[in-house]
């Protein structure tokens, strides 16, 4: 989660967690800035950021079967980049 990722990184880099922790949040707004204005956020060899379109549906309400409409939407989408797919796979 979140905290440990703070304490990990902020021990790899003897600092103090505060300045990690304000460092993460400034880079997660910026992402999610960027994307909600339609830009596209790539960090090479990690993965992508974007918002991708959802068309308008019919879908079901599984407690009564019955059809509702879902309407259209963005909705946010993670790409992981080529290193990270291959580290992942790495055995």
């Amino acid at each position: 989660n979140k905290a440990e990722l703070v304490a990990k990184v902020a021990t790899k880099l003897d600092t103090a967690k505060t300045s990690v922790a304000n460092v993460l949040e400034e880079v997660m707004a910026s992402i999610k800035e960027a994307v909600k204005a339609g830009d596209k956020v790539s960090l090479i060899g990690f993965g992508s950021w974007e918002a991708k379109q959802k068309a308008a549906r019919t879908g079901r309400n599984p407690q009564t079967g019955k059809e509702i409409k879902i309407k259209a939407k963005r909705v946010p989408k993670f790409s992981a980049g080529k290193e990270f797919k291959e580290l992942v796979n790495k055995k």
